[in-house]
């Protein structure tokens, strides 16, 4: 497949494995549903009043497009084969745990110390130079960005609504920065992302399950130590540290077990619990609403932190020495002198 694109530049692949990871995880979805419901792996939907049965682990869907996205970034790009092998094998082994979790459920440490193993492989993606902390923090990066977005979530659409704006962010500030290559890497994701989405926004017919959302966390951290991101992608997930932050000064380490959950009024609005753990999703009940506006809050949270991170961007250094950015810069003063 190198031999049959040698000329694509980086981001038209990026854009190639968006679109295969969209259509395979969009192809695919409706029979992961009728397999997992075959299965009862399902669980009851409790912000809806009539508690529809629900699939669960939709999360297969996701890392399926992901892996058919990263293999055609390496046929097509083979000199970024290392890189991506090792990403794929992080983004495998937290979806394996994630499968573990939503089988098993694990208990915070446990998840916490697997997810660190499951990131140790991207040590060697890390850059030459790098002392021991820096590697060191690489792993322990992986396990809290994955607990990141797999606590943020509960409603439909909002773990794969605020993993695209995340996505979405990081790859508009890569493509800035000029760093293609990681854009293989995030675009794989937000293709999938999407495509999951149209099945999990409500009224959801499949929830991500912790196959999902963990993923969308370990994918995050990988771009920001691969592409050198680590501003922007801390940036982004401000709306899951504030929502961890919150949960931890009120409750401090708990278990899902002892969480209480949003309960609905006769309206069948969303009502937070009188006592109970904060969390930034409480926060917004302050008064009820209704699950799809809340979940709507929530994104656009996440899109004024993302606009930050492209700002940001923007103001970086590597923005200036962008030849794609200097093209359009250029043809922008052409246009200029023609008026």
């Amino acid at each position: 497949m190198a031999v049959m694109f040698p000329q694509l530049p980086l981001y038209v692949i990026a854009i190639i494995c968006g679109i295969l990871s969209f259509l395979v995880t969009r192809l695919s979805m409706p029979k992961i549903i009728k397999k997992l419901e075959k299965a009862n792996i399902v669980g009851k939907d409790i912000h809806k009043s009539w508690k529809p049965i629900v699939a669960e682990m939709g999360g297969f869907g996701i890392l399926f497009g992901f892996i058919i996205g990263i293999f055609a970034g390496i046929g097509m790009h083979s000199i970024l084969t290392f890189p991506l092998c090792i990403v794929l094998i992080v983004i495998l082994l937290v979806g394996i745990i994630g499968i573990a979790d939503d089988l098993l459920v694990l208990s915070s440490k446990e998840k916490l110390f697997l997810l660190f193993l499951a990131g140790i492989p991207l040590i060697w993606a890390a850059p030459p130079e790098v002392g021991i902390l820096y590697l060191i923090a690489i792993p322990i990066a992986v396990s809290i960005g994955a607990n990141l977005t797999n606590m943020l979530a509960g409603l439909n659409g909002i773990e794969a609504g605020l993993g695209i704006i995340a996505l979405g962010s990081l790859t508009i500030s890569c493509i800035i920065l000029g760093k293609y290559d990681v854009t293989i890497i995030s675009m794989s994701m937000l293709g999938a992302l999407i495509a999951f989405l149209h099945f999990n926004k409500y009224p959801a017919k499949i929830f991500p399950g912790d196959t999902g959302t963990l993923i969308i966390g370990a994918t995050i951290v990988a771009i920001a130590f691969i592409g050198r991101v680590k501003l922007i992608a801390f940036i982004v997930l401000i709306p899951n540290i504030i929502d961890a932050a919150l949960k931890f000064y009120s409750a401090g380490v708990m278990e899902r077990q002892q969480f209480k959950p949003t309960q609905l009024d006769e309206e069948g609005r969303l009502v937070r619990p009188e006592t109970g753990f904060k969390s930034l999703i409480r926060f917004i009940l302050r008064k009820p609403i209704k699950e799809e506006h809340a979940v709507k809050i929530i994104w656009a949270i996440g899109i004024v932190f993302g606009i930050i991170g492209i700002l940001i961007a923007l103001s970086m250094p590597g923005f200036a020495e962008n030849e794609t950015i200097e093209d359009i810069m250029y043809i922008k003063e052409f246009f200029y002198t023609l008026g």
